[in-house]
């Protein structure tokens, strides 16, 4: 036991000192990015009907560094600010499986053509998605029910721009805390398929072709993993034999496919739509994993990812690799003591001279959906103060004649569900 236990752990460390580099040009990328792409801006501008939107929605949600359960109050707000079905099921699509944050990492662990594929499938996945929607609410007009009309100031107003050093703390620190845990689950698997899956398990019909893809799909469905997470996965599969398209099945299929996201897309569009999203995935997922293998076989490239290299010949990581890794380390964890943000606070034991509204609020998993019911609740008339305790599962809300089920409607029109806490 303590010599399996020593050798997933060699084999996630591995994996580690091969993704840091990238993945902490990631944070830096991402905290860059939010300084000219937020997503109330997106909220905003990717309103209307038609096809115009859909592909604006899956382009803009490609970089966006949202997690799997981040990008839902996103999408709700899209929704609710007017999207059609398909801008939203576009964005639902395209956001997850990638990011600014992401692809390098893609690319220090699955190689070039998988970096540069990778962006292109989820951009793909998104326009699939949103057009058969799209297509489907024209064959069936009475089922094209208008989004509810916004009429909040969010739309009108537009926020002062953040600091560079905001962009580091959302970089280091808000995201580093995002990923860090699926992260870490997702290095413990890619050591244990190392350690436990013998070299080229899935050589043949179960790791190529259409056969490797599906049965990559029906793995990527229930086992949800975010696209942080499911890299090194990925990896882990294609050294035991997976091809690339199955590979990417797995990263298609992982990160869009939760309970979560399923249950928004069921109550924000309806049925239908839930259960064309699927569709679009199993569709997509089969269709851009075929390619994938077609290109890697058109072109002669092999198909190895980098990291094969490390394990196959027992290579130690190079110097920088290992710093760059005990960087990220430290990085991780001291996200979770930095500074926090004001949708961090802790409500136990603090007092009020205002009497607060209590709420408690499930739904939320980092700290997108902290700020997301947070930025719901300080739209309503009469809110001067929201703390949200994301440990907790809480928010108090202080202000001036408060309607309890209007807070409550407010957190459910961003994705959750809110209930007054009892006192």
């Amino acid at each position: 036991m303590s010599d399996l236990l020593l050798r997933t752990l060699l084999g996630a460390w591995t994996t580690l000192c091969a993704m840091a580099p990238y993945l902490l040009a990631g944070f830096l990328a991402a905290g860059v990015l939010s300084l000219f792409i937020r997503p109330e801006w997106v909220e905003r501008h990717l309103g209307g009907r038609g096809f115009k939107p859909i592909v604006k929605a899956s382009l803009f949600g490609v970089p966006l560094p949202l997690c799997s359960c981040g990008v839902i109050p996103v999408a709700a707000g899209l929704r609710r600010h007017g999207a059609s079905r398909g801008a939203t099921v576009a964005f639902l699509l395209s956001t997850p499986q990638t990011g600014a944050d992401n692809i390098l990492v893609v690319l220090s662990l699955l190689g070039p053509v998988f970096a540069l594929f990778s962006p292109v499938a989820a951009f793909a996945t998104g326009l699939l998605g949103g057009a058969v929607v799209t297509l489907a609410e024209r064959a069936d007009p009475a089922s094209a029910a208008p989004a509810p009309a916004c009429a909040d100031d969010c739309c009108a107003s537009s926020g002062a721009r953040r600091s560079f050093a905001a962009a580091l703390h959302y970089g280091f620190v808000t995201l580093a805390r995002d990923v860090a845990a699926p992260l870490a689950v997702g290095l413990l698997i890619a050591g244990l398929l190392t350690t436990l899956v013998p070299p080229d398990f899935f050589t043949g019909a179960l790791g190529t072709g259409l056969t490797g893809i599906l049965v990559m799909i029906l793995l990527g469905i229930p086992v949800y993993v975010c696209s942080a997470g499911s890299i090194p996965i990925a990896a882990a599969l294609m050294l035991k034999g997976v091809s690339p398209g199955a590979a990417l099945a797995f990263l298609i299929t992982g990160p869009v496919t939760n309970a979560a996201t399923i249950a928004t897309v069921w109550k924000l569009l309806g049925r239908r739509t839930a259960f064309l999203y699927l569709a679009t995935v199993f569709a997509a997922a089969i269709g851009l994993g075929l390619l994938l293998n077609a290109v890697f076989t058109l072109t002669g490239i092999s198909p190895a990812p980098p990291l094969a290299d490390t394990h196959v010949h027992c290579k130690s990581p190079g110097l920088f690799s290992v710093l760059s890794a005990v960087v990220l380390l430290g990085v991780l964890a001291a996200s979770f003591f930095g500074r926090r943000s004001p949708h961090e606070d802790k409500l136990a034991g603090q007092t009020e001279t205002t009497p607060a509204v209590r709420l408690t609020i499930s739904g939320m998993t980092c700290d997108h959906c902290a700020q997301s019911v947070r930025n719901a609740l300080l739209k309503l008339p009469g809110v001067r103060e929201v703390r949200v305790d994301l440990s907790a599962g809480q928010a108090a809300v202080t202000g001036e004649g408060l309607d309890t089920e209007s807070l409550c409607r407010a957190v459910r029109s961003a994705g959750y569900d809110a209930a007054v806490l009892d006192s």
